[in-house]
């Protein structure tokens, strides 16, 4: 390649940013590769710690910042900000005119981004596509990201046939394994007196990682979701409680006040951070005795360090599971059950079983593809149809 490659990647969040961060660092490193950063959404938050601070701090310029104007958690003003983001990335998208335009995952403001490269004609990569969360409307921005991309890093075999299956060609569609997993191996290992310093904490020593976010395709779940957990950690009294933040989502304002209220009630054992940072995350993740709650981590990252997890609810329905994830409803008794059978030793993860989203190493794929692919046999893309047996098609006449 003779011209440098013009890659912009967007970011809403500190849960992707930790997921992009590896192929930010080698896409940072590539000679040939002009990096721009799009931060948007929760990053630009004072409620969600203004965490665009840690990107800068990370030794990564940001090239633009696009508020979505997130005011309140009611669903309109989400949809609303929706479009401004789309107006947003309308007028930056053009000023860095990149080959391409890097988006993770299933949010909004990635939604929005999708819409404004797509109509200014700028190729998309799409990474994460092909799953499915079926108790999120986060499923439907997906599948609709997938469909305006031309480049697609999945994270299992099952995933790439399902973006194939969806008419996208093979020939684009890469099984890379989940790009979060590299953090595994990069990010400092801590003691659990190291991670309690930093933090800033006292406490048990042992202690449990939870995370909690909205519901999106069934509000009406939230208020159960929340109790149920809080009423279940009420009664472990011999453990830490470390309360991650809250996605931006609607209806996270009563899941997050209820948690806080639930922390400030036990200042001894329980505590509430808006934002571990990935690094801080991650050596939290080795350390916990379970992960548990409705987060993606608990589904991708933890099984992949042998940690268990108890997923609550349907926010995951329809994820690969691997064999440490205990699915429970929302209700304490099932999940304090959940939680004795992994604080008796009852559930040990098998190391010997591989866990469905690799062990790293997406990162480096992602970025050498990236780097080198020629978009010219990608974009414009084409349907691509999938053989029908002859059984299955429509007879006239």
């Amino acid at each position: 390649m003779t011209a440098s490659r013009r890659i912009a990647v967007v970011t809403g969040s500190r849960a992707d940013y930790g997921l992009l961060r590896g192929i930010l660092t080698r896409l940072k490193e590539m000679a040939d590769v002009q990096l721009s950063i799009i931060a948007c959404s929760m990053h630009l938050m004072p409620r969600f710690g203004e965490t665009w601070r840690a990107i800068e701090a990370d030794g990564f310029s940001i090239a633009a910042k696009i508020d979505l104007q997130l005011h309140d958690d009611r669903a309109e003003t989400v949809a609303r900000g929706t479009g401004i983001g789309v107006s947003g990335f309308a007028e930056v998208l053009p000023q860095l005119a990149p080959d391409v335009l890097v988006v993770l995952g299933d949010r909004y403001e990635v939604l929005a981004a999708a819409v404004a490269a797509t109509l200014l004609n700028i190729p998309i990569a799409h990474i994460h596509g092909g799953e499915i969360t079926a108790g999120a409307f986060d499923d439907a921005i997906r599948h609709a990201i997938t469909k305006m991309a031309c480049l697609h890093f999945v994270a299992a075999e099952p995933y790439r046939q399902r973006v194939i299956q969806m008419g996208e060609n093979p020939d684009f569609v890469f099984n890379v394994g989940a790009p979060g997993l590299d953090l595994a191996s990069t990010a400092p290992a801590l003691s659990r007196t190291a991670l309690f310093t930093e933090l800033g904490i006292s406490g048990p020593e042992r202690f449990l990682l939870v995370t909690l976010h909205p519901t999106t395709a069934r509000p009406d779940t939230d208020a159960t979701n929340v109790a149920a957990l809080l009423g279940a950690l009420a009664e472990v009294k011999d453990r830490s409680i470390i309360f991650t933040g809250v996605n931006a989502d609607p209806g996270y304002r009563a899941i997050d006040d209820a948690i806080k209220a639930f922390v400030a009630a036990r200042p001894d054992h329980a505590f509430h951070f808006t934002s571990l940072g990935s690094e801080r995350y991650w050596a939290a993740l080795r350390l916990a005795d379970a992960v548990v709650g409705n987060s993606s981590s608990g589904i991708l990252e933890a099984p992949a360090i042998g940690v268990p997890s108890i997923n609550i609810g349907d926010r995951q329905q329809g994820r690969l599971r691997a064999a440490s994830i205990l699915d429970c409803p929302a209700d304490s008794a099932a999940i304090l059950a959940s939680l004795a059978r992994i604080f008796e030793g009852q559930f040990p993860p098998d190391p010997g079983v591989e866990p469905p989203y690799g062990r790293g190493g997406a990162s480096e794929k992602i970025a050498g593809t990236l780097q080198k692919i020629d978009l010219r046999d990608a974009f414009p893309k084409h349907f691509h149809d999938l053989a029908v047996a002859p059984e299955h098609r429509r007879m006239d006449g």
